[in-house]
């Protein structure tokens, strides 16, 4: 042992003890999905402690220069008899009484038995040195490379912390505000569903404040999406503590948060805090099972459960390249299935798995944090076929039998911490929407494929949006990029009414033998009311200087590679509660949407005009610059938009409020001047104030982002120097960012800006508009908030169910039930 004694020696200094706080990886692979289980066992790196499979090793042995690796192999142990098995030789099965994992009264967490074996290896030579070895060693060398092992050994690994282990949901604590709330007497009712941020007149992640029931949207996320602050600014300006999240209110409870405490709280009194503004609903009887017995319960139910998951054949299981399946983490089954439709898209394959060898070439020294090669670790993980293999007999009769279609498969645990990190819904193990999850991983593919081949590409394309004054019949044009369609469900359109009336009535008499009716919806009629006009009641028409009605036309101004679309079975019945529509729509194989090709503006239609309102005149009859509603500005620039832009947009609308100003920035932000300054009538030049000089320190925390410094220099001063919304405003501008150069030897920033050409329009690609169907994604349960997720995917012309870790040769593929549907571009 005196040879391996001497290396040891002279890779001391590089050996660790773990400490608090140091992130251990022992139990997977950073660039593969290897374990202690795989073949060869996992090596943990004694001074990183970043843990690699056998083929790995090696390559981060010769990049990072580390010499000694902690080998764990782990070996399933057989599984002992249950002292408590029924007679039949199988253990009793307990029902859960709680929607609750690892927990009392809630569902099991079976716990698996194996024996491990530990020992050091020393590359490049891989010289092996057990325990036993080590006590004829010399004390320091004993002593350090004992504790190391030690401490790895006993480390909580980072999968296990992120592992489901116990899971109550979230326990909150009754807020210091609930009991006392003081509720102002001012007639406010809110309606059970159109609302809007009333400042920006957002849709989404509204906010009520439970004070006065003003309701504004929520925090900006970290990406750019969410809302635009409004509801913490209204308590920063108020001082009004409590809000509850709209969307959320059901028979059992709701989402509130607490400003003043900063978390999401308890309200014992929000039944009666909420009826104070007319929602009643808190007060209705409960059926004779509570939410919770009806979740653990669906499991059982005859219908969509059954149907979708085809629970009534017998299905063959599938293996191979392509046909991998996926560990559910606890509710990431919406990850699971979004997962596994991306990396059937080519540009998806070719970014990520094709370039697999490059991508991990040049991975960075701790790759568990970086996106592109977790990425590209899922793709190749997933199309490999390298652990679509059976999992491993659990060692008795019972669960032999339950599991014999399961997979090895992998579990993104990496991965889902990787993109969950930072956003509120996404970073926990709650259940999500699915088409949420797929907007969110789009838009960090858009972040992180600022050079090079952007696979989200295949989903974009432009939309135009035609308003036309019903006043004037002047017409007014925009476009916007977007990745779903939306199509409305109008149940009203029913072709079974009937059946469905009849249906009601016999539940409603109480007749328990009624057989459920679903709706059956054409989808013809769905896709005539995603086409149909929409009439807007408070425009303001530049023609008429005044507000009036008009009618928007939404249309394709080009066709992506690859369309969603998502049919919004989501929404609120009268009394609040969230429900989801059970509908049958008769989806088609095949789609052509040539008919909803844009024809942009026609021979002798007349645009509306981008007239500013008359100036003011003073008795000398001299032009002066119009006052501007500076807090109708600030309330733009708060949202991100440059001040120079919401300048405009508040001049060019007449000073008519923020809903005005609002519609003209979405129209014109795609304009090569929207941050130009503003340019008054009779005026030769700029109304942007001067400008303090741009924070240093603000600079360098946006180039160390990867962003070049007039990337940088511009987002500073297009949010007036502020930090935070700068950071916003460049994650929001990247396709104008990209067109910028890099300013040459000798010139300033200003005179590469001035000399470059306008920036291009968003990366779209274009083509016919026909259509096949490749994959869907279908939820079964009430709400998005839970139930379960599989998607259907199309391979070599067979119909593939992917069910978390099941992957089989779908027999009866339910398209008529899906959520999320993905086509592809026929050739012609």
């Amino acid at each position: 042992m005196a040879d391996v004694s001497e290396v040891l020696m002279s890779v001391l200094s590089t050996i660790r003890v773990p400490k608090p706080g140091d992130r251990v990886h022992k139990d997977e692979c950073a660039l593969s999905f290897s374990s202690p289980e795989s073949e060869g066992g996992l090596y943990v790196c004694m001074n990183s402690f970043l843990g690699f499979g056998s083929q790995y090793v090696e390559r981060h042995h010769a990049r990072a220069g580390q010499r000694a690796y902690l080998h764990i192999t782990r070996t399933r142990k057989a599984k002992k008899e249950d002292d408590n098995n029924s007679g039949s030789g199988h253990p009793p099965k307990k029902k859960p009484t709680r929607l609750a994992i690892g927990i009392e009264g809630g569902f099991d967490v079976e716990q698996e038995h194996y024996e491990e074996d530990y020992k050091v290896v020393i590359f490049p030579e891989r010289q092996e040195v057990t325990s036993e070895d080590l006590g004829a060693m010399p004390d320091v060398v004993k002593e350090r490379v004992s504790l190391s092992m030690a401490g790895i050994i006993a480390a909580d690994s980072v999968s296990h912390a992120l592992q489901v282990q116990q899971w109550d949901g979230e326990v909150r604590q009754e807020s210091r505000f609930a009991a006392d709330l003081k509720q102002l007497d001012n007639g406010v009712k809110i309606p059970p569903s159109g609302w809007r941020c009333e400042v920006c007149g957002l849709q989404e992640n509204l906010w009520m404040n439970l004070t006065d029931g003003k309701v504004l949207c929520g925090r900006r996320y970290f990406d750019g999406s969410g809302g635009n602050n409004h509801a913490l600014l209204y308590f920063q300006e108020t001082g009004y503590p409590l809000a509850v999240k709209l969307g959320t209110i059901t028979p059992d409870g709701a989402d509130v948060y607490s400003y003043d405490e900063d978390d999401m709280v308890l309200d014992s009194k929000l039944p009666e805090h909420l009826s104070h503004f007319g929602i009643d609903m808190m007060t209705m009887e409960k059926t004779e099972r509570t939410m919770t017995e009806l979740e653990i319960a669906v499991n059982q139910r005859v219908g969509e459960w059954e149907v979708i998951q085809e629970s009534g054949t017998t299905l063959r299981p599938l293996f191979g390249p392509g046909l991998t399946g996926m560990k559910n983490l606890g509710n990431s089954c919406y990850l699971n299935s979004v997962m596994q439709v991306l990396f059937t898209v080519p540009d998806f394959v070719s970014k990520y798995v094709s370039n697999m060898d490059k991508i991990m070439d040049e991975a960075p020294s701790d790759p568990t944090q970086d996106f592109k090669i977790q990425v590209a670790k899922l793709g190749y993980g997933l199309s490999s076929g390298d652990y679509s293999k059976p999992a491993p007999d659990p060692g008795d009769e019972n669960a032999a039998a339950e599991h014999k279609d399961y997979q090895i498969g992998i579990a993104p645990r990496m991965f889902k911490a990787l993109v969950g990190r930072g956003h509120p819904e996404f970073s926990t193990n709650r259940q999500q929407d699915a088409q949420e999850f797929l907007l969110h991983f789009i838009n960090m593919v858009e972040r992180n494929c600022r050079s090079g081949p952007n696979p989200s590409e295949a989903f974009r394309f432009l939309v135009e949006e035609k308003i036309v004054c019903q006043q004037s019949r002047k017409a007014k044009y925009t476009q916007r990029v977007d990745y779903i369609i939306q199509l409305p469900v109008p149940m009203d359109q029913a072709i079974n009414t009937d059946e469905l009336q009849e249906a009601e009535r016999r539940r409603e008499n109480g007749d328990s033998t009624a057989t459920p009716v679903r709706a059956q919806i054409p989808f013809a009629v769905c896709m005539a009311a995603l086409s149909e006009p929409e009439l807007l009641t408070d425009f303001w028409s530049s023609a008429v200087q005044t507000k009036t009605t008009a009618t928007k036309t939404t249309r394709f101004a080009s066709f992506p590679d690859h369309l969603v679309i998502q049919i919004k079975k989501f929404t609120f019945g009268l009394d609040w509660v969230p429900k989801k529509l059970d509908v049958s729509i008769d989806v088609p194989d095949t789609l052509d949407l040539s008919a909803l090709r844009a024809l942009g503006q026609q021979p002798g239609e007349e645009l509306l005009p981008e007239v500013a309102p008359p100036p003011l005149m003073t008795p000398d009859v001299e032009v002066k610059a119009p006052v501007l509603d500076d807090s109708t500005v600030s309330q733009l620039c708060d949202m991100g938009f440059p001040l120079e832009a919401c300048r405009k947009a508040v001049y060019y609308t007449g000073n008519t409020g923020i809903d005005s100003a609002m519609n003209w920035l979405m129209g014109h932000i795609d304009d090569p001047d929207f941050s130009a300054p503003l340019v008054l009538p009779g005026c030769s030049g700029g109304t942007t104030p001067t400008m303090e000089s741009i924070s240093e320190e603000h600079l360098a925390t946006i180039v160390s982002m990867g962003f070049s410094r007039e990337q940088a220099t511009k987002a500073l001063r297009a949010t007036s120097n502020t930090l935070e919304r700068a950071v916003d405003w460049i994650f929001s501008h990247l396709d104008d960012l990209e067109s910028m150069e890099v300013s040459e030897g000798g010139r300033s920033a200003a005179e590469s800006e001035a000399a470059r050409e306008p920036p291009p329009g968003p990366c779209v690609r274009d083509g016919p508009g026909k259509y096949e169907l490749f994959a869907f994604i279908s939820h079964m349960g009430t709400s998005t908030m839970c139930g379960h997720y599989v998607c259907h995917i199309k391979k070599d012309q067979q119909w593939v169910i992917f069910n978390d870790q099941k992957v089989c040769a779908s027999e009866k593929p339910p398209k008529d039930l899906g959520y999320l549907y993905f086509y592809r571009r026929v050739a012609e």
